[in-house]
């Protein structure tokens, strides 16, 4: 996949030092870009390594502090050594608070058992978050630091290709309501993104595909070059930095127009979410990922999109292919309990005073926020899935 560098005024790039690592000879280069929003401006880095010099990033932004690493059970095992070790060169005292893995731990208990351990850990205003994990950790930490202390510096360091492309990037934070996911939250900024894409390496293939979902995401809504590209890549030759990078290039230009979700235009990237969220609600987030979850979302989304935006059936068609090729679903299980995908629809962010606002999409690299999709368009595209 080849590298793509764009000029934009939402952020800067900048390239350090080449890098080759194991089999698949990662066409690397460790990569800062800046990131600017509104009154917030903050580093992504994206690179091998990057585990080993976090209190040294950290240091260049924030002098020597108390720091609150949150990770989860499958996650602090494998990195949270390294991080507390490089911390602990620059200078930072940092102490571990590990939760449960899984989406179970996004709650409004689990937030405030964090804040609790870190009030007994003498954290104070002057202290830092750090999310080691992915997605629900980055949420769970992201929205600790935003409410702590009346909010405090968070730092992102994801450990999935989800989160890298997609999660840690924006500021959105929060946790899981009964009725449904991400509805209690802040949108509260990091100061500081790390990418290791060493740590990729270390994922299963299922939790790599549901990172390519988000990727898949991006290329329909924004980007048809990167969607051909991913028509033809290698999947055993990924050059995972330049790809992070370029995910994150579409994600800093819509949050940079939209940045606390009131135009319209973030809503662009919910593509799939809509039904993606219910069909995770109606599973109580067991048994499939955020990623598979949304892989369905975006199949029923095309649908509409057939009907209701002009999006020609090859290109539906086109779009199902390559979820298939990363191994992602594109159909619902037998006897999948398709009404509670409707129920948890109501309480979808999108719609405004129980009106359905639906994004679809009228060409690969193209989409809008709609107001014509009807209950109905959504029921049959969900009954077809």
């Amino acid at each position: 996949m080849e590298a793509r560098f764009v000029n934009s005024e939402c952020f800067r790039e900048s390239h350090g030092f080449p890098f080759r690592s194991g089999k698949n000879q990662y066409r690397l280069a460790v990569i800062s870009i800046e990131f600017r929003t509104g009154q917030h401006s903050y580093l992504v880095l994206i690179g091998p390594g990057l585990l080993e010099t976090v209190g040294e990033a950290i240091k260049e932004k924030l002098a020597p502090s108390r720091i609150a690493i949150v990770s989860d059970t499958n996650v602090a095992p494998l990195f949270a050594e390294p991080v507390k070790k490089s911390l602990t060169s620059a200078g930072f005292d940092s102490v571990l608070i590990t939760v449960p893995a899984g989406e179970q731990s996004k709650t409004l208990e689990q937030t405030g058992t964090v804040c609790e351990q870190m009030l007994q850990e003498s954290l104070d205003r002057q202290s830092i978050v750090i999310g080691l994990g992915g997605g629900v950790i980055g949420d769970l930490s992201g929205f600790v630091a935003a409410i702590f202390q009346r909010g405090i510096p968070n730092v992102q360091i994801p450990t999935t290709l989800l989160a890298m492309v997609d999660s840690s990037i924006g500021g959105k934070t929060g946790v899981n309501a009964g009725a449904g996911k991400n509805l209690i939250g802040a949108i509260h900024q990091p100061m500081l993104v790390i990418d290791d894409v060493e740590i990729l390496k270390t994922l299963p293939s299922r939790e790599l595909s549901q990172g390519f979902a988000e990727i898949i995401k991006h290329a329909i809504i924004a980007d048809a070059e990167m969607f051909r590209q991913l028509q033809d890549v290698d999947l055993n030759n990924v050059d995972f930095a330049s790809l992070i990078r370029r995910n994150v290039e579409i994600k800093a230009r819509i949050v940079a127009n939209d940045e606390r979700d009131r135009n319209g235009e973030r809503a662009l990237l919910n593509f799939g979410h809509t039904v993606g969220h219910g069909v995770e609600r109606a599973t109580n987030y067991q048994g499939i990922s955020h990623g598979e979850a949304v892989s369905l979302g975006m199949v029923a989304a095309c649908d509409v999109s057939i009907n209701k935006a002009g999006l020609p059936e090859k290109q539906r068609n086109a779009i199902v292919d390559l979820l298939q090729k990363f191994e992602l679903p594109t159909k619902l299980p037998p006897n999948f309990p398709r009404q509670k995908i409707f129920d948890a629809l109501k309480f979808d962010k999108k719609f405004e005073r129980g009106e359905i606002r639906f994004v679809v999409t009228s060409k690969i690299g193209s989409a809008n926020l709609s107001r014509d999709v009807t209950m109905d368009d959504i029921r049959t595209a969900v009954g077809a899935l």
